[in-house]
Parts: structure tokens; C-alpha cells; sequence
């Protein structure tokens, strides 16, 4: 099943859409909102399901989906917190910054708690009005869970997981060193993030979907061009039942509750960092991994950072070519900027 949010006051309002992601049918008689959904999922799935159902047959005629008219399937959610399950990006980001990688962050994830009271939607512009604070793209996976009790193990942890997505975590990498030199963690530098058109259900990835990661090339374009394709299921150290176990050790998590993988990202055949996608090799999910290559084949990072006009799409597509997610497609548009260049 797959449910999107169109946009329209704070929350959107819930549609199902058809598999293709051509049709979709309002879902507002059942559940207005996507977290009220959620927060009534055993009651509402059934009747979710019997809409998608009729949709998919034709017996319901729905509309023509526009993904240029969702918000993120949560708008805001009570709760997003994003992890680095991708240890190798992890050490990729620190070299760049000349920090080591403590043994311990292959045992023990990294998780920071972001913003969650008001995500961007699919096609929306990153808006940030400083190109020095080097906006970056970041492209991950996320999940969507149900109640989560406090202290969950990792199978009660991914049974919970009811919604799976794409996220472009947006990142200020010019900020990050001096945010992380406090001790205290992102704020400044990690604003609104985005999410994919549509969330799915795990059962509706087949068996993409196994053991709490989904095996499949994360594809991103930067100006046109493409410039990842790494898999999500290959080097993900620690998969979304470890991650939200992580977040539950301490605290109860709200049905809404969003759970990012952190930047998608793959090492070599050779077990090196990764070549580019121009150079036969699976390419980068964000700038900064491309930078770090730079500056360990050149001795300094050529590619900039997101300028005024640049654009990043982000997308996911199934065994049959399909797009399962639909894409984001953003571009940096800096508020107050001169847009002559956008003529």
C-alpha cells in the first residue's frame, strides 16, 4: 500500500495511491491525516487496504496522482530522529573534517534528534539563504513507526515499523565543525529535511524488504546528472530494528515516529572509499563524500557545494523499473537571493 499526503493546512490531507503511482483515491472518510492514521492503525489499515484495493481494480476511479502536489507524507511528525547506519559515510565526512573514527562507531550507532515541526515536501525548493553555510543533499531511507514500547528489542522494533520512504536530509556542512566543537551536537546546521512523495508499506516492497533494510540502489542526480546509485542494503551496519531499539532505549516512541538510516553509502569492491559513477563505481548519496575523494586523490575538494539553481532528485525503483517512492526533486532557491539566474 501507498499513502500520500496532498498538501493543504499543516497536516495535508490522505490519499492512497495505486501502485503505478498514477491514481489516487481520498482517503479523508477513513483518516484525514496521515498521523491520524497512525495513531489508529489497527482500525484503519483494513479499510486503507480495501480503498487501495478498489482503486487498483477500478471499481474506485480516484484522480490523477501530481507529486508536485504532496507535502511530505508526515508534514511534521511528534518525532524525527536520523542515525548513521552507513558507517563508511560516517568515516568518509570525519577524514574531510580531520577527525578519526572512534572504534566504537561500529558497535554503537549515531542517532541526533532534527527537526520535525515542519518538513519539506517532495518538490519543494531548500530555501536557505547562505551558499557559504555549503548546503548539502543527503540522500537516505527512512522509516515510519507505530508505538514503540520503551527498551524494545530489535524484533519488537521492526515490527513496528509500518511506512517506509526516501529523505533528502539537507545538511549545512560548513556549520557542522563548529556546531560539533561544542559538544552538543547539530541544530544550526541540519535544517528542514524532505521526504518522498509517497510512503509505502513494507509488505509492498516485496523482497526488497528483508531483515529491517531494503536492498535496492538509492539513485540521486545532481543538475542532471547522475551521481549515485549506491545499494541501501549493502553496508548498512546497523539496520532499522537495531536503530530504533537505539532510539527506545531510553524514552517510549509516539506512533508518527521517524527513523532515518543516515546517508546511503558503499565502499569499493577493493573495500576503498568508492569511485564516481562517471568512473564505473556506484557514485555518492551527498556532496561531502565526493569532496573527501577529492581531497584524498588531489589533495583538495574541487566540487562545490549546492549554489543558487543547483537542483538534486532523489529516487528508488523496483525490479521492473518502477519508481516505488516517487522522487524529490528540489532545487536550491536561497530566499532574498538575485534569481536572474533562475531566468
Amino acid at each position: 500500500m501507498k499513502l500520500a499526503s496532498l498538501k493543504g493546512g499543516r497536516d495535508g490531507r490522505l490519499v492512497v495511491v495505486s501502485s503505478d503511482l498514477r491514481r489516487a483515491a481520498d482517503a479523508s472518510p477513513i483518516a484525514g491525516t496521515l498521523q491520524s492514521a497512525l495513531d489508529r492503525w489497527a482500525e484503519v489499515e483494513p479499510r486503507l487496504r480495501d480503498l487501495e484495493r478498489r482503486l487498483e481494480s477500478g471499481d474506485e476511479a480516484g484522480f490523477a496522482f501530481d507529486p508536485a502536489g504532496c507535502a511530505s507524507p508526515l508534514p511534521r511528525a511528534y518525532q524525527w530522529a536520523d542515525g548513521s547506519a552507513y558507517v563508511n559515510h560516517v568515516d568518509l565526512v570525519r577524514r574531510a573534517r580531520g577527525a578519526e573514527l572512534p572504534a566504537s562507531f561500529w558497535t554503537d550507532p549515531l542517532m541526533y534528534q532534527g527537526g520535525s515541526d515542519a518538513f519539506l515536501g517532495p518538490r519543494d525548493p531548500i530555501d536557505l539563504p547562505d551558499p557559504g553555510w555549503g548546503v548539502d543533499f543527503e540522500g537516505e531511507i527512512a522509516v515510519v513507526v507505530d508505538d514503540v514500547p520503551l527498551g524494545a528489542s530489535r524484533d519488537e522494533a521492526l515490527a513496528a515499523i509500518r511506512l517506509v520512504m526516501l529523505c533528502n536530509d539537507v545538511s549545512l556542512r560548513n556549520l557542522i565543525p563548529g556546531e560539533l566543537g561544542k559538544g552538543f551536537g547539530f541544530f544550526q546546521s541540519k535544517p528542514a529535511s524532505s521526504f518522498s512523495p509517497v510512503a509505502v508499506t513494507p509488505d509492498a516492497l516485496g523482497d526488497a524488504w528483508r531483515e529491517g533494510r531494503l536492498h535496492l540502489p538509492l539513485h540521486s542526480w545532481f543538475n542532471g546528472s547522475a551521481f549515485g546509485r549506491p545499494d541501501a542494503g549493502i553496508d548498512m551496519t546497523f539496520d532499522f530494528g537495531t536503530l530504533i531499539a537505539h532510539a527506545a532505549r531510553s524514552r517510549r516512541l509516539s506512533a508518527g515516529t521517524i527513523v532515518g538510516s543516515g546517508t546511503v553509502s558503499n565502499r569499493s569492491e577493493d573495500g576503498g572509499p568508492g569511485r564516481r559513477v562517471d568512473e564505473g563505481g556506484v557514485g555518492y548519496s551527498c556532496i561531502a563524500e565526493l569532496r573527501m575523494i577529492e581531497t584524498i586523490t588531489a589533495g583538495r575538494p574541487t566540487t562545490p557545494f549546492m549554489q543558487p539553481g543547483d537542483t538534486v532528485r532523489i529516487e528508488m525503483f523496483g525490479h521492473e523499473g518502477d519508481s516505488l517512492f516517487g522522487a524529490i526533486e528540489q532545487i536550491y532557491f536561497p530566499v532574498g537571493s538575485d534569481t536572474a539566474w533562475a531566468a
